[in-house]
């Protein structure tokens, strides 16, 4: 099959001011915002992170775990049983656990350009949808959650995930705790948190930081 062409020509996304009006348009590079790849990338993308989460502390004690069972039950012969050595073997109750879970480091991770793209394929997936709201700014006059969700609310979100750059730290504090929504440092971008949000926000001069970090793998 002939190899698909990536769509490098600009997109322009609708930009909204904060009571949810459309003020104009924002031109940004289409291998960012209007990619159309592989989707595989997501899924193993997914995958990566949920096992990097994985704690990996499951535990089992193995017959040289457990306490007891160092005297041999009974003599070797004459007793008409089977052959023992410890009470403590795997086959008696209260014996050790045969090729049980122990303690190990399910972490792994994908090559970094798979990664790139599959969070430009994750934000241009919302951008094809019109799930990707880009607003002026998210200025607030003081840091209060009351404040936070009614801008929110004028945007018309219902489960959003907040992507915030420099000089968005009153709004940081003041939505991270709202239960509906989630805020993300620009530098915490993920694909996980991108897909699991039906709405994707963030300021114009977030999307140009955006643009700006994945401008080598645009080109």
């Amino acid at each position: 099959m002939p190899e698909r062409k990536e769509n490098l020509s600009p997109v322009k996304l609708p930009l909204y001011s904060a009571a949810h009006e459309k003020v104009g348009e924002l031109e940004v590079a289409g291998a960012v915002f209007g990619r159309d790849g592989d989707l595989s990338l997501l899924h193993e993308a997914v995958r990566m992170q949920l096992a990097n989460r994985r704690s990996g502390t499951a535990s089992t004690k193995t017959k040289g775990l457990i306490s007891g069972g160092g005297r041999k039950p009974w003599r070797q012969k004459g007793t008409g049983r089977a052959r023992a050595g410890s009470t403590r073997s795997p086959i008696w109750r209260h014996g050790g656990t045969i090729f049980g879970p122990q303690p190990r480091d399910y972490s792994y991770k994908m090559p970094k350009k798979a990664w790139r793209a599959a969070l430009c394929l994750a934000i241009s997936d919302r951008a094809r949808n019109g799930k990707l709201f880009v607003v002026e700014s998210l200025d607030l006059p003081e840091p209060k959650t009351k404040a936070a969700k009614a801008a929110l609310d004028k945007l018309g979100l219902e489960h959003a995930l907040i992507l915030l750059g420099e000089g968005d730290g009153k709004f940081l504090l003041a939505a991270r705790n709202l239960a509906a929504h989630k805020v993300l440092a620009l530098e915490g971008l993920n694909v996980y948190d991108v897909l699991n949000y039906r709405e994707l926000v963030m300021t114009s001069r977030t999307a140009k930081a955006i643009e700006a970090r994945f401008a080598g793998e645009a080109k």
